[in-house]
């Protein structure tokens, strides 16, 4: 009888069942397993092989082959160790013959058969509890991170040893280790989901730049600053994750997916409580940026996923690195495309952006006067396309600060973050109960058909709006990006309608593009 055992892959973020099937033939000593295995799953013959004998128990001396179905999916990763292990115990009847029908086992084998932890636990948990499986064996240290799936019977085990045990009857049985989200976190929207960040009310002036933050908290809409070297454009940007919302916990359960398949999460802290924050350095690459390689995992705009990405010194990127967030800033999400594969990863991020006017950085700067021509300004700023360009919603000036602003010490001059948050939580909740039912959460994600249902203007506010086109020659994309940010600035003001005032503070933001 061949024995049979389930488990599971993670291909992008999607998760397969695979059925791990080990017959023993009476022949020539030899382990094969077929089904499109790749390097790393073909050396787990011999992990299998070493963590069976020094576990105590017969490796057979027979001819075992294993094959892993469907076999038009590529296998990739150290997840068979342990039900390869598992198969070959129950075909030696160390294991008794169960009905493994609603049990799948992850995990991968040390020489000496403990068990050690692999990516992509919650994902693959998620999956099969969706497929019908009611049981999941992992190792001791991925439980935690399995047990945040509600409704899943999840058995942690430190050794192959613990395993046999545990299946065994006429064996002392191995406590099942279930995790509960109880007791492991609890600080989902409190107040521990702020700690580590900076602070609004140690940023000294710049009101207009904090204003811009708090609307692009409060919509989620991009944001751009300029300003010479040392205005605080980067201490800005490290205090707007402060600002955030906080997650809700099916947030916390997508993010904390995308981090497991990353290989980015704490086994002792599994569930992801806070927006990320994703500051990345002008010489990443393009793949960097979006995700892919021969195994691809996601990239920097998918680890932001409902938070932040800053990219300092902003021009500095290479063109064609900018150019590939054209499309996730307009869909919310990146679809990475290969000869063999198209994944699609989730992208819905804050982009956060700073730069200096011009190359010496002193463009229009009080104190000091610009050495640039006009021809290497305008080359400077050639690394930003129009069409990017449209995709952001704020730009704002962040100019030096005055003597008398820089030499304040003065206490509780400046606003905490604490209470702008408590603004933008006000106005997100004002956007969560308008958009209901709608598949969307923010002003920025308004579709062009749902910005004529809920962006209306009056008489005066539309004539404001048709002389900003003239003047600045607004694109049909930026036209609705105004209406956008025009929503959410009413929305802070907690207006139900969009008013004159509204449009020409929007107006204001995106006057400097």
């Amino acid at each position: 009888m061949i024995s049979r055992i389930l488990t599971a892959t993670v291909i992008g973020l999607d998760v397969y069942k695979i059925l791990v099937e080990v017959d023993i033939n009476n022949s020539l000593p030899l382990v094969s397993i077929v089904g499109l295995p790749d390097i790393s799953v073909n050396e787990a013959k011999e992990r299998v092989r070493s963590a069976i004998k020094n576990s105590g128990y017969e490796f057979p001396n027979k001819k075992i082959v294993v094959n892993l179905a469907p076999a038009d999916i590529k296998k990739i990763g150290s997840y068979y160790d342990l039900p390869i292990a598992v198969g070959i115990l129950s075909k030696t009847g160390i294991i008794p013959q169960n009905d493994f029908e609603d049990t799948a086992f992850v995990g991968e084998l040390s020489l000496d058969g403990s068990l050690r932890a692999v990516t992509g636990i919650l994902p693959i948990a998620a999956g099969l509890k969706e497929q019908g499986v009611k049981t999941l064996m992992v190792p001791f240290d991925n439980a935690k991170e399995a047990a945040i799936i509600n409704g899943l019977n999840v058995i942690g085990a430190k050794n192959l040893c613990e395993i046999v045990n545990h299946f065994n009857p006429n064996l002392p049985n191995h406590k099942q280790i279930q995790y509960t989200l109880a007791e492991d976190c609890d600080c989902i929207g409190n107040e521990c989901e702020q700690q580590g960040y900076f602070d609004f009310k140690d940023v000294k002036g710049q009101i207009k730049a904090k204003k811009a933050m708090e609307i692009a908290a409060a919509g989620a809409h991009n944001l751009l600053m300029s300003g010479p070297p040392g205005s605080g454009k980067t201490l800005l940007a490290k205090c707007f994750p402060s600002i955030l919302p906080p997650l809700t916990f099916e947030e916390s359960i997508e993010l904390t997916k995308i981090y497991s398949i990353s290989g980015l999460i704490n086994p002792q802290t599994p569930l992801i409580t806070q927006r990320p924050f994703r500051s990345v350095h002008h010489t990443a690459s393009a793949v960097g940026i979006i995700g892919g390689g021969s195994n691809p995992k996601p990239g920097e705009i998918t680890l932001s996923h409902r938070g932040v990405l800053f990219l300092d010194e902003f021009v500095e990127f290479p063109r064609a690195v900018l150019e590939v967030l054209r499309q996730p800033l307009e869909d919310g999400k990146i679809v990475i495309a290969r000869a063999r594969t198209r994944l699609e990863f989730p992208s819905d991020f804050i982009l956060l952006a700073a730069m200096n006017p011009c190359p010496c950085g002193y463009l229009g700067d009080s104190e000091k006067n610009c050495t640039c021509s006009d021809f290497q300004i305008r080359q400077y700023r050639s690394k930003l396309s129009g069409p990017l360009l449209d995709r952001i919603d704020i730009v704002v000036d962040v100019p030096r600060l005055k003597l008398d602003e820089l030499t304040d010490k003065s206490e509780n001059v400046a606003e905490s973050s604490a209470s702008i948050r408590e603004r933008v939580v006000k106005a997100r909740n004002i956007q969560l109960e308008r958009y209901k039912g709608l598949g969307i959460y923010t002003n920025s994600e308004l579709t062009p058909k749902l910005i004529r249902k809920f962006c209306t203007t009056d008489e005066t506010s539309t004539i404001m709006l048709k002389e900003a086109v003239k003047k600045f020659n607004l694109s049909a994309r930026a036209y609705d990006r105004l209406l956008k940010l025009s929503r959410t600035i009413a929305d802070l003001d907690t207006s139900e309608n969009i008013e004159a005032k509204h449009v020409a503070q929007a107006i204001q933001y995106r006057s400097s593009i």
